[in-house]
């Protein structure tokens, strides 16, 4: 019975150091990563969008100076507005990471569909994207969803194509106009109701 217990116990560490050896070359490294998608934008670097408003066209392409099959195992596309460093200084939450499930910088989808050689997309700057310098970054994924390649609009340092997002701040012109609306109606009922209160004294 003592060498049974032992065995289990033998094996059940070795599951451990297989489980511990394993678990660490699971992470999706950006840094092995090939860059195998040409990808531009109809953005200019240092053009301001407006969120809500503005839209840009995002086109994606496999280097064709690679060699055929390159992208066999590609089986969708992910594009997202990504924050440039100027953006990422003493902002932990926008913070990139060579591991890409702790990366932070490509925080916005700006479209998820099924890999083909080519796309394009037109993209209206959503409403919740802050104010903030961006770039555009291509990922394609495999059938289990991994990034496996990617491509983006600016160089490696993340420094060129860049440009400005100016997001909404809460205050439109609708509510900006409403609050001038009801201050004047208030001012008016105020007058009102003072003009009644003095003729019922007399």
């Amino acid at each position: 019975m003592a060498g049974l217990r032992l065995s289990k116990i033998t094996i059940a560490l070795h599951l451990l150091l297989i489980v511990c050896h394993v678990g660490p070359s699971m992470a999706v490294l950006f840094n092995q990563l090939t860059k195998t998608l040409i990808v531009t934008a109809t953005t200019k670097s240092g053009d301001v969008l407006h969120a809500g408003e503005d839209k840009f066209t995002v086109t994606w392409a496999l280097n064709t100076s690679l060699p055929s099959g390159a992208d066999a195992n590609y089986k969708t596309v992910k594009v997202l507005l990504c924050y440039a460093p100027i953006s990422q200084h003493d902002r932990k939450w926008r913070k990139s990471n060579n591991d890409l499930k702790k990366d932070k910088t490509c925080q916005f989808t700006v479209v998820k569909q099924d890999y083909s050689a080519t796309g394009k997309h037109e993209y209206t700057v959503a409403r919740d994207i802050p104010t903030a310098s961006y770039f555009v970054r291509a990922y394609a994924l495999d059938s289990s969803d991994t990034k496996v390649a990617f491509g983006q609009t600016t160089d490696a340092n993340k420094m060129v194509n860049i440009f400005e997002v100016v997001g909404i701040t809460g205050r439109t012109t609708g509510i900006f106009v409403s609050a001038i609306v009801f201050s004047a109606f208030s001012g008016v009922a105020l007058a009102f109701f003072y003009v009644v209160e003095n003729k019922k004294k007399k």
